[in-house]
């Protein structure tokens, strides 16, 4: 009996320390307090270079518009970039189809920065492949924090944040 108590509080010991870690996601916690990855991408319609942001805070969010949470934080995205225009809010899309990507811009009316990124080498810099990942960058391109999966970008703790990062 004693050892099936053992056995029971081992297997919830463990369940506990990877349910602690499964949300890391590899979130590579050593970026924090670092210079973020500059790159720079081009899509035909829109070009990024994230080194032409320094001075400005950077909200960089990677998705797909196959991605279900990207979708459901994709309006808070778009309402923050109109809340607040002291920042900038940059969606890299990592789509697999071009036309897919434009589509969905389009049907949905996004109106803030976005460039398409097929072969996802701006994301491999920062180790983001599961989407919604999204970097706050201060002015001096450090960066303050990784948000994994779908967030409120709206939400007033995190306006107020921003708006304190900004200042």
């Amino acid at each position: 009996m004693r050892s099936q108590h053992t056995i029971r509080l081992c297997a919830l010991a463990a369940l506990a320390c990877f349910l602690s870690s499964g949300c890391d996601r590899d979130s590579r916690p050593g970026q924090l307090g670092h210079a973020a990855p500059v790159f720079s991408i081009t899509d035909g319609q829109h070009t990024v270079d994230l080194a032409n942001y320094r001075g400005k805070v950077v909200v960089l969010n990677f998705w797909a518009s196959w991605c279900a949470p990207c979708i459901e934080e994709m309006p808070t995205l778009v309402a923050l970039q109109q809340q607040l225009p002291q920042i900038q809010v940059i969606g890299v899309a990592s789509d697999e189809d071009y036309s897919q990507y434009q589509t969905y811009i389009a049907q949905r009316h996004i109106t803030m920065l976005t460039v398409f990124d097929q072969n996802q080498k701006s994301n491999a810099l920062y180790g983001s492949f599961r989407f919604p990942e999204t970097y706050i960058i201060d002015k001096q391109g450090i960066i303050r924090r990784k948000l994994i999966g779908a967030q409120d970008f709206t939400a007033p703790d995190f306006i107020a944040y921003l708006k304190k990062l900004a200042a």
